[in-house]
């Protein structure tokens, strides 16, 4: 049994696919999502997306947040931005996470810390979906 996910950030489709179980970063938590799941909506934060896909693979996604919908045969995300984790590019990432620890040490005003917490969540986000990434392929081994 399967249901069908769409991935989809303002600027393209990332995915379109079936799946056995979707795990996505809800705003209260991460939730599994298996085929017959209750309807729900919720917001996404950033993380990481997995897809379990019927013949076993397993695809990784990192979205940036948006929303989650779930019906009993579709799972539709809109993030905001969504990229698959191989695409990530860890040094960017690192670099961010790093420009953000800076500006919350040196806040000016409380603008520029809400945001520095923003790229700093967004960052360590990016950085965690590809250590998921490496640790998954690293079992293939």
């Amino acid at each position: 049994m399967s249901i069908h996910i769409d991935i989809v950030s303002a600027e393209k489709e990332i995915f379109s696919g079936t799946a056995t179980m979707v795990i996505a970063p809800a705003e209260m938590g991460e939730v599994g999502i298996m085929p017959q799941h209750t309807p729900m909506l919720t917001r996404l934060k950033p993380g990481s997306v997995r897809v379990q896909e019927e013949d076993g693979r397993e695809e990784s996604f990192y979205v940036s947040g948006g929303l989650l919908e779930v019906q009993p045969h579709i799972i539709t995300i809109l993030a905001d931005t969504a990229q698959r984790a191989d695409d990530i590019d860890e040094a960017a990432a690192l670099e961010a996470k790093e420009r953000a620890e800076d500006t919350i040490k040196n806040q000016k005003d409380k603008i520029d810390y809400a945001r520095a917490q923003a790229e700093l969540a967004e960052a360590i986000a990016q950085i965690r979906t590809i250590e998921n990434l490496r640790k998954k392929l690293g079992h293939r081994r």
